[in-house]
């Protein structure tokens, strides 16, 4: 197991990095489909994908592909608009199908685009920002190096139990590791930067403090995924990465981060 988890995180990162290095379409496409695949498993989590495609499932699709396609083709203002077109669509569906689905199901329908989808979209926003090249690996750093560091000092000196019913074994002292190793991590990115980075704002400070931030973001990203998980009795969301599950298993953290690292950019930068 130890092999085949090592083997596809290898993977996985040789293709973020071919992808988000590429940005433009390439990132584009990429994340439209890793958005696609991320819906249809928590579609499948939260019943509204049987065995087989359903029309409401189908319409969730169409959804996020009207949001991609506003931030391909429209000015921001309009991504907003796309979003509601999706929750429309949706509704569409629930009234002139009545009673086909239940209210639950549509709730999910739409949980889908927006936290599978548009949250993950942000990869594509932050990497298309002056600057971004570099800004984009802050989501995976804070993320991921979040969540390693909490580990090492939760299994070092972790006592006092964060989420004792959700995760019994996360502690609060491996969740402050975790947010001070991610900071850490960005100050030490920044600085390693310094000499191909031509911006000055970026700092070892304002990128510390961004991700410090995203860190916080990131932990609950990974216990709403458990929650959900937990509520309908299922280990993994899928099959797709041997050895870490499907695309929500392994990017449950940075589903939350991507946007907050945008906004932060933003508005530190």
């Amino acid at each position: 197991m130890f092999k085949t988890r090592l083997l596809s995180g290898i993977i996985l990162v040789i293709i973020a990095l071919i992808t988000i290095i590429s940005g433009g379409p390439v990132l584009f496409m990429t994340l439209l489909c890793v958005s696609v695949i991320g819906m249809q498993e928590l579609y499948k989590a939260c019943g509204v994908r049987k065995d087989k495609f359903e029309l409401l499932e189908i319409t969730g699709y169409l959804g996020i592909l009207a949001y991609y396609l506003s931030m391909a083709f429209l000015p921001e203002k309009y991504h907003l608009l796309a979003v509601i077109l999706g929750l429309l669509l949706l509704m569409f569906v629930y009234v002139f199908t009545y009673p086909r689905y239940q209210t639950n199901q549509i709730f999910a329908g739409f949980l889908g685009i927006v936290y599978v989808g548009v949250m993950l979209s942000y990869i594509y926003q932050t990497r298309m920002l002056d600057g971004g090249v570099y800004l984009v690996w802050l989501i995976f750093l804070c993320s991921w190096g979040c969540d390693t560091c909490a580990y090492c000092v939760g299994v070092l000196i972790g006592k006092h139990k964060m989420a004792p019913v959700l995760s019994p074994k996360k502690s609060i002292e491996g969740a402050v590791g975790g947010v001070l190793g991610a900071a850490l991590l960005g100050a030490l990115y920044a600085w390693a930067i310094s000499g191909y980075n031509p911006n000055s704002a970026h700092t070892p400070l304002i990128y510390a403090v961004i991700c410090a931030v995203g860190a916080l973001v990131s932990m609950v990203g990974d216990l709403a995924a458990s929650a959900i998980k937990r509520q309908q009795n299922i280990k993994d969301y899928g099959k797709l990465i041997p050895g870490h599950g499907g695309i929500l298993d392994r990017f449950d953290s940075v589903i939350f981060t991507a946007p907050i690292i945008y906004f932060l950019a933003v508005t530190l930068i």
